[in-house]
């Protein structure tokens, strides 16, 4: 099932919008009935909306569905921050302390944002403070633990440049705004970035009671009843791995960017040999002519290499102390505000705070965020590995560099350099939402999948779509 919506603000080009509702349509995989929607904007406008798939029973998908998108509200978060740079409330090289002073303790005296959304702080590890799942859930404990927490290194810190900060970094810059701004987090979001954007009613951290039967709801939960919720929650808590079919394997490699990925492959492994010097048979031309099938973790693998993870830091990163895991989809959770992890948004929301970045930080003739701060925002900070996620992530002041391999490719005319000025942020579910300020570009997927972004390929896949199409057919 396929849904499109179109208003007085968009600017739909049928050709890119047909193609790319295919494409997401194919995507659902083995999936249905769940599925998602994307929302792509260029110079201000909305150039394709998309979505296919139920979000609940009774609800298809529609580009203003909301949904849980874990980490890609972090580049949410950042943004407001960057708006309250802007407007001088804030300064990134500052002392965290001199607006929070009870953040000082435990040698945080001298921690600046610029540290903390370029994930160097070392402030990572969310079992380095005595909070459980039920703890996480409130705002005003937790901001009082994160002042005193501890600053604590990653395991193996010498190999790393950076350790990301999966939970943490939503309360510091949570507790700053609200410091800086006197108002809560929510108030200080609506006032300062959606109400702007005009997306105030489509971007939560923390759902308003109004809005959580609104929210997408993952496909296995549609049948669920107050019998089988505590049912639910025990068998939810980690996404279910499957087998790709050969109907997936079908649908990988109609994918437009499935050649791309191949050609890649191939290179890795050419390099391999190389650098082991193996016997002249496996070097020849004939092998390299081979073209590989690829399932999903193999094309996953091409983004994230999980052989670099270190799993200890991952785990001290994203997994509060505890028995019971928390349960991001239960109501309870919607409505907690956890910044780091739990933002809600709609596609249409996300693309619209991307597009006023992919602008330079205009929007409509009104400036969000001056040039001086967009030029220090989007700014590459690290360049070397991440303790935590197991790729170079090459974060920015609150966002990482745009994942494509396509913008990579020596095949690909030399304008397109997406990792370079490509920047934004994903979900640990695989959605994300990014801008490209080089085309004044910007997209978001957010999906009901029942998926990880380390098990899954569609936010990918649409990426080197939206890409390779909007040289193609723009």
């Amino acid at each position: 099932m396929d849904h499109n919506t179109e208003n007085s603000n968009t600017s739909i080009n049928a050709e890119f919008q047909k193609k790319l509702q295919q494409l997401l349509t194919d995507l659902q995989l083995d999936d249905v009935p769940a599925g998602g929607a994307v929302a792509v904007y260029q110079a201000g406008h909305c150039i394709a909306q998309v979505s296919t798939g139920m979000a609940r029973p009774d609800m298809p998908w529609q580009p203003d569905t909301l949904a849980i998108n874990f980490s890609t509200g972090k580049g949410v978060l950042a943004t407001l921050v960057h708006v309250l740079v802007s407007q001088q409330l804030l300064e990134y090289d500052k002392p965290i302390a001199h607006y929070w002073p009870e953040f000082a303790a435990n040698g945080k005296d001298q921690m600046t944002l610029r540290q903390v959304m370029s994930h160097q702080a070392d402030l990572f590890s969310i079992q380095s403070i005595d909070v459980d799942s039920e703890t996480v859930l409130d705002w005003d404990t937790m901001l009082r633990h994160i002042a005193v927490m501890p600053i604590t290194s990653p395991e193996n810190a010498t190999k790393y440049d950076s350790a990301y900060s999966a939970l943490i970094y939503g309360w510091v810059l949570g507790g700053v705004v609200e410091a800086v701004t006197h108002l809560s987090l929510a108030e200080a979001l609506r006032q300062y970035l959606t109400d702007p954007l005009g997306i105030a009613d489509s971007c939560y951290f923390g759902v308003p009671d109004s809005k959580v039967d609104q929210v997408a709801k993952l496909a296995k939960d549609f049948e669920e009843t107050e019998d089988t919720s505590a049912q639910l929650k025990s068998r939810r808590q980690k996404p279910t791995l499957k087998v790709d079919s050969q109907e997936t394997l079908r649908t990988y490699a109609s994918l437009p960017s499935y050649h791309c990925w191949q050609q890649k492959m191939i290179n890795d492994k050419r390099a391999a040999e190389t650098q082991n010097s193996l016997d002249e048979k496996l070097a020849s031309s004939d092998n390299d002519s081979v073209q590989p099938t690829l399932n999903t973790a193999r094309i996953n693998s091409l983004y994230f290499n999980t052989s670099q993870l270190n799993l200890k830091n991952y785990k001290a990163a994203l997994i509060p102390a505890g028995k019971h895991a928390l349960d991001y989809h239960d109501r309870q959770t919607l409505q907690a505000v956890i910044p780091a992890a739990n933002g809600v948004a709609s596609a249409k929301a996300l693309a619209t705070i991307y597009a006023m970045l992919a602008n330079g930080g205009l929007w409509q003739g009104k400036t969000l965020i001056d040039s001086a701060t967009f030029e220090q925002l989007s700014t590459p900070q690290v360049e070397g590995l991440d303790a935590v996620m197991p790729a170079a992530m090459k974060w920015r002041l609150g966002y990482h560099r745009l994942f494509s391999l396509y913008a990579n490719n020596d095949d690909t005319d030399k304008r397109m350099s997406s990792d370079l000025s490509g920047f934004g942020h994903m979900g640990y579910n695989g959605s994300v939402a990014w801008c490209d300020p080089e085309r004044q570009l910007s997209f978001a997927f957010i999906h009901s999948f029942d998926t990880t972004m380390l098990n899954d390929v569609r936010q990918f896949a649409l990426t080197e779509a939206v890409l390779s199409w909007v040289e193609e057919i723009l």
